[in-house]
């Protein structure tokens, strides 16, 4: 199995590509995904009691060699963690959405606690916000290992734009931090920060989606948040009256 080890050592310099481009430090993925799982773990009782611990421990157990086989940055890629960080993501992405669904049938029935239920709806959009920020992080570009190694002429085709990928021609102090000026590439926070806009906004906001899964994904965020938000207002109001 290939060890795609084209970076740059963790104190920066041009990789063994040529390209001057950090690698990503490992650990802000990492904090935004425990803490998925931990708000995921500890939906009430009422909301998947049998699925949720199986899929933690899946989900830890893909975790842990993630970890170890990049501490720091996210300098290697291999086929298998390549799809390990994808499966990861994809598997808590299904489970929330089953809880998703759990939690919109109880918000309908009126019977059940309804702050508990609105504290499971909270937990709920924060797993689906970081879960689809990982997704997002995990696809563009073939990944955050081929964001930073790949000639840019050969990097898969993009899955979002960005403005930095287009402010080459604004004023001095813009374009400076583009694309073209310093080979910039997007990192995990700018896909966490997209993420939770496109799920307050229901749209994109700074960035725009480029390929068919992209836009496909968007809309399944856009649309579970909506229709999580409209039912916890409506839930609001009739507990306020």
């Amino acid at each position: 199995m290939a060890d795609r080890t084209k970076t740059q050592d963790d104190a920066g310099g041009p990789n063994a590509r040529g390209r001057n481009v950090a690698p990503e430090h490992r650990w802000h993925s990492v904090v935004a995904t425990l803490i998925a799982l931990t708000l995921y773990a500890l939906l009430p009782s009422l909301v998947t009691p049998g699925l949720r611990y199986a899929v933690v421990a899946v989900c830890v157990a893909l975790l842990i060699p993630l970890i170890i086989y990049n501490p720091h940055h996210v300098t290697r890629e291999t086929k298998w963690s390549r799809r390990a960080e994808l499966g990861l993501a994809t598997l808590l992405l299904v489970a929330n959405l089953v809880a998703f669904a759990e939690v919109i049938v109880l918000l309908l029935q009126k019977s059940q606690n309804g702050s508990t239920l609105l504290l499971a709806a909270v937990q709920v959009w924060m797993t689906n916000v970081i879960v689809f920020a990982l997704l997002y992080w995990g696809l563009d570009r073939g990944g955050p290992v081929s964001r930073v190694t790949v000639p840019r002429a050969k990097l898969p085709a993009a899955d979002f734009r960005f403005p930095q990928d287009e402010d080459h021609d604004a004023i001095i102090e813009v374009a400076a931090g583009s694309s073209a000026k310093i080979d910039w590439v997007p990192n995990f926070l700018d896909f966490l920060y997209f993420s939770l806009s496109n799920s307050m906004a229901f749209s994109p906001t700074d960035a725009m989606p480029l390929s068919h899964r992209a836009k496909m994904l968007m809309a399944l965020e856009s649309f579970a948040a909506f229709v999580l938000l409209a039912l916890v207002i409506a839930r609001a109001v009739s507990l306020i009256g």
